[in-house]
C-alpha cells in the first residue's frame, strides 16, 4: 500500500507522464535530470503506470526498453526496472596552469612529451594526396606494417582494421557482440573512460579483481559466472599490460589460466594494449584458442593522444562486424591520419626512441615504488607509467598532497568494488623527486593526532 502511495504522488506532481513510449521515456528522463528521480529508483511496474498515464502495458513496456538502450534503467527481471546514475562527465583535464608554481602534475596520465616523436618532419613528408570516396578505408601499408608488429608479439594472424583511437574501437565491437542490459566483465579498478563508456550503452560492469600480474583467473570466473537475471556476459575487457591505472601486466603463469577461464565463457574478449611500444613488458596475449577476439593497440601513449588512431585485430568475423558498423558511421579514419601514423611508427628514429622511453619509464616508476616501500607504503606498478598506491582515505590524501605541491588522480573514478587508492603517473617524473614525493605521501598518509578540548 505504501508504495502505491508512492507512486501515486511521483504521478501527481507529474514526475512520469505521456502517452507514447518516446513521451513516457522523456518524462523520466527529465525528472532524472531535474532531480526528481534519481539513481537507484525502482520505476512503477508496467501495468500499474499503464493504468495510471491510461496507455497500453505495451507502451509502457517500450518506453522502458527505451531507458534502458540510452543506459538510463537497467531491467532486473521480476525485480522490475531500476534508474542508472547518469554517467558523470569526464573531469576537465588537468594542467599545470590550475595549480600554484611549483606543482608537479602526477595526475593526468600523459607521457612524456620528451619521448614522443617529432610530428613536424613526418607531416612534410606525408604524401598530400587528395582521398575522395569510393577508395579503400584503410591504408594498406599502414595495415601490412600494423599486423607484422601483432605478429611479431606473438598475436595470431587475423584481419586488421583502423580506428579513431582505442575507445571508438572498444564501443564499435560492443555494438556489435552486446545489447543493452548485457553485463561485461572488467578489471577493477580499470579506466574511467571505459565505465563511462559502458553505461551510456546501457551496459553492465562486473568486476574482477587484478594483482600485478593481470586478471585473477579465479576472480575472472565468478564474474563470469555471476549473470543478472535476463542478462548475459557478453564481452571481457582486459589490459595485456600497462594496465590503468595499476601498471599490471599478465604473466605467461596467469595467462595460461585465465585462457582456460575464458574458452569455458564464449564471450567476446577484447584484449587493450595502451602503451605497447613504451610498456616495458612483452605482450602476453590471451587470444589463442579463444572464438571471438580482438586486440586494440593505442598509439597514444608513444605516438601523441592527439593522433586519435589505433589499429585492431582479432578474428575474421569480429573484424568484420567491427568494419560493417565502422562503415555506417564515419565510414574511415583519414588517410592524413593513417599516413602520419605509418611514418612516425615505421622511422627507425622512432624505434630507437620507444626504447629509451621504455627505459626510462621503468626507471621513474620504480624509483617511486622503492621510495615508497622505504616508507612501508606498498604500491603497484609493473609496466607503463602509472602507479596505484592504496591509502585509507583518497580525498584528504588528494589535497594532502596538494598542499605539498603535487597533483594525483583519485582512484574513485577508476574502482568499482576495490579498495581506495590514489593513482600516480611517473611518466615526467623524475628519479631524483621520487624519494620528495615519497615523504610527503607518507606525511599525508599519516594518522592525525585526535585533538582534546
Amino acid at each position: 500500500m505504501l508504495q502505491y502511495k508512492i507512486y501515486y504522488v511521483m504521478y501527481r506532481h507529474s514526475a512520469i507522464n505521456g502517452a507514447t513510449a518516446a513521451a513516457i521515456a522523456a518524462s523520466i528522463e527529465q525528472a532524472m535530470l531535474s532531480g526528481k528521480l534519481s539513481g537507484g529508483s525502482r520505476l512503477p511496474p508496467i501495468r500499474e503506470l499503464a493504468n495510471s498515464l491510461r496507455v497500453s502495458p505495451v507502451t509502457v513496456a517500450a518506453a522502458y526498453r527505451v531507458l534502458r538502450s540510452r543506459g538510463l534503467a537497467l531491467g532486473q527481471g521480476r525485480r522490475g526496472t531500476t534508474l542508472r546514475a547518469p554517467v558523470p562527465l569526464a573531469p576537465a583535464p588537468i594542467s599545470r596552469s590550475r595549480y600554484a608554481p611549483g606543482l608537479v602534475d602526477l595526475a593526468t596520465g600523459n607521457p612524456d612529451p620528451g619521448f614522443l616523436p617529432q610530428i613536424g618532419g613526418a607531416l612534410r613528408g606525408v604524401d598530400p594526396d587528395t582521398r575522395l570516396y569510393g577508395g579503400p578505408l584503410e591504408l594498406p601499408d599502414l595495415i601490412a606494417f600494423a599486423a607484422a608488429e601483432f605478429a611479431a608479439d606473438g598475436v595470431a594472424a587475423g584481419p586488421v582494421a583502423v580506428t579513431s583511437g582505442s575507445l571508438d574501437a572498444i564501443e564499435r565491437l560492443l555494438r556489435e557482440h552486446a545489447r543493452p542490459g548485457d553485463q561485461v566483465a572488467v578489471e577493477d579498478p580499470t579506466f574511467p573512460a571505459l565505465l563511462d563508456l559502458l553505461a551510456s550503452n546501457g551496459l553492465v560492469p562486473v568486476p574482477f579483481g587484478v594483482d600485478d600480474d593481470g586478471p585473477q583467473a579465479d576472480l575472472l570466473e565468478r564474474a563470469l559466472r555471476a549473470r543478472a537475471p535476463e542478462s548475459r556476459v557478453s564481452a571481457v575487457v582486459v589490459s595485456s599490460r600497462a594496465q590503468n591505472p595499476t601498471g599490471a601486466a599478465i604473466s605467461e603463469q596467469r595467462a595460461d589460466d585465465l585462457a582456460r577461464v575464458l574458452r569455458r565463457a564464449r564471450a567476446l574478449l577484447i584484449e587493450v594494449d595502451e602503451s605497447s611500444a613504451v610498456s616495458g613488458s612483452p605482450l602476453v596475449t590471451l587470444t589463442e584458442g579463444t572464438e571471438h577476439w580482438a586486440v586494440v593497440r593505442s598509439t597514444s601513449k608513444w605516438l601523441g593522444p592527439d593522433l586519435r588512431v589505433a589499429v585492431v585485430t582479432g578474428d575474421p568475423i569480429t573484424i568484420a562486424r567491427l568494419q560493417r558498423r565502422q562503415a555506417i558511421s564515419v565510414r574511415w579514419v583519414s588517410h592524413l591520419l593513417q599516413r602520419l601514423t605509418l611514418a612516425l611508427w615505421s622511422d627507425p628514429s622512432s624505434g630507437r626512441l620507444f626504447s629509451r622511453a621504455a627505459e626510462a619509464y621503468a626507471a621513474r616508476r620504480n624509483a617511486v615504488i622503492d621510495a615508497l616501500a622505504a616508507h612501508d607504503i606498498h604500491a603497484h606498478g609493473r609496466s607503463g607509467f602509472n602507479v596505484w598506491i592504496p591509502v585509507r582515505e583518497e580525498t584528504a590524501t588528494v589535497q594532502a598532497l596538494a598542499d605539498r605541491g603535487w597533483a594525483v588522480a583519485a582512484g574513485e573514478r577508476f574502482r568499482l568494488h576495490s579498495p581506495p587508492a590514489i593513482r600516480v603517473t611517473t611518466s615526467a617524473l623524475r628519479p631524483e623527486e621520487a624519494k620528495r614525493f615519497a615523504a610527503d605521501l607518507a606525511m599525508a598518509a599519516r594518522p592525525r593526532a585526535p585533538v582534546v578540548a
